[in-house]
């Protein structure tokens, strides 16, 4: 794997919201800066995603300096929306974990409701650094992470995604494909490897950051859904189920916790390192 090297890097400041594809990002130890800092819950707390919001997808959020966020969406004014004043926090549910988050001001609210057709609010996390441990099944000591699914980072491949739009290809619902990369939904890119080569790696580094590989990524529906229009179909689960079902799950891609810090950019070489 000599050759390899990042392609390209993807930071989601809104958790489900589209993200942007900048040249450079800073790691930190609980992901890429500015990453899923910020989610949209319901009325009972619950975080909304685009398993059961597709519309999410809609949705684009520019990160500012200082970590506040530019939203636009179709048939909405862009709104800027400031970091909350350090202050009263909201529990919150992401999966099974309990959460605590600092809410948005009311306009913030009040725009993504609108975009949805349902009351959510808007939260920020206002301190990575304690307040969501990672799985401890699959983290070390101290590690934590943002609103993302699990992980502070997720890592997923060109030729991965080529192998799997092969089966699409060749599958019941080969009109669907091929497949973009912006259904998974990664962090970081990688071009120059071989087929499904993520599954053998336990340790990576990307430029001058190192990380080590926590877990493969088991997908969900979110995956079926068409990152422009929203719409869903059957791609590429159907196609997962049959050729990459690994312990139970449908799996693309790795889960990626930084062992150091640094800024990493397109272009930087990929090695292996266990």
């Amino acid at each position: 794997m000599g050759n390899a090297e990042l392609l390209s890097i993807h930071i989601h400041p809104v958790k489900a919201f589209r993200g942007q594809s900048p040249r450079e990002a800073v790691v930190e130890p609980w992901g890429l800066a500015g990453d899923r800092r910020w989610a949209l819950i319901d009325d009972g707390g619950k975080v909304v995603t685009q398993r059961q919001q597709p519309r999410l997808a809609l949705a684009a959020a520019e990160l500012l300096p200082g970590g506040g966020l530019r939203l636009s969406a179709p048939g909405l004014e862009p709104l800027t929306v400031a970091v909350p004043e350090p202050g009263d926090t909201v529990s919150m549910e992401i999966f099974r974990d309990k959460v605590e988050g600092v809410p948005a001001d009311t306009a913030a609210h009040a725009w993504c409701s609108a975009h949805l057709g349902a009351e959510v609010r808007l939260v920020h996390m206002d301190d990575p650094a304690t307040r969501r441990p990672v799985d401890p099944e699959y983290a070390l000591p101290g590690e934590t992470v943002t609103f993302a699914d699990g992980y502070p980072l997720l890592v997923t491949s060109v030729a991965s995604l080529d192998a799997l739009n092969t089966l699409i290809a060749r599958g019941d619902h080969a009109g669907e494909g091929p497949l973009p990369m912006n259904r998974f939904r990664p962090n970081v890119v990688v071009a120059g490897t071989g087929p499904w080569a993520e599954d053998g790696w336990s340790r990576v580094r990307i430029g001058e950051v190192a990380f080590r590989v926590a877990k493969m990524c088991g997908r969900c529906v979110v995956t079926t859904t068409d990152q422009t229009t929203a719409g869903r179909g059957k791609e590429p689960l159907y196609s997962l189920a049959r050729h990459r079902r690994i312990d139970g799950k449908l799996v693309f891609g790795q889960n990626l916790v930084p062992l150091s810090r640094g800024t990493i950019r397109v272009g930087d070489p990929v090695h292996v390192t266990g």
